[in-house]
């Protein structure tokens, strides 16, 4: 058995008209805005999700939706903190 690499599912704002037809097919992974148009969970689609996804992209009738590799994100270092420093004291001559 092959092991997939992890796939998200992408929305193209402007070939999409908010037909609502990703988030009845996939409503674990899309949610729709107040206007219809989809609100994507940007997470990997789930093994178990997989093929739900791909229908909900075969089904979008805009061709709007799209299943693409997740980018591989490297681990992210804490940054280290930095304080401000106060400007310098400055004497007054009188």
């Amino acid at each position: 058995m092959t092991r997939l690499a992890p796939q998200v599912i992408v929305v193209d704002p402007v070939a999409c008209d908010g037909h609502g037809v990703c988030a009845e097919l996939l409503p674990e992974m899309i949610s729709l805005d107040p206007w219809g148009y989809p609100i994507i969970s940007g997470d990997p689609v789930p093994p178990g999700l997989l093929r739900e996804a791909e229908r909900a992209v075969a089904s979008c009738p805009r061709l709007a939706l799209h299943l693409l590799p997740a980018p591989e994100v490297p681990p992210v270092k804490p940054a280290r903190r930095q304080v401000a420093m106060p400007p310098p004291r400055t004497r007054s001559r009188s």
